[in-house]
């Protein structure tokens, strides 16, 4: 699955679609998926990315407080 990045635009690689969903993660590992080479895997804040169309992440996946 990928993610755009707000800020840059850059897709990135989701590697841990559980910590995705979970709405207690603030973060999620991933990588960038750009150029060449395989990017390395780090940390991403969930309120920094989007769905590649630029749709917002569900706010179920985001809020822990959502009902």
């Amino acid at each position: 699955m990928f993610l755009k990045e707000k800020k840059s635009g850059d897709l990135v690689e989701v590697l841990g679609v559980s910590d995705l969903i979970d709405p207690f993660q603030n973060s999620m590992p991933g990588r960038y998926h750009a150029g060449e080479e395989m990017g390395e895997s780090k940390g991403f804040s969930k309120t920094a990315l989007v769905f590649p169309s630029g749709e917002a992440l569900p706010r179920c996946w985001v809020d822990p407080d959502y009902k």
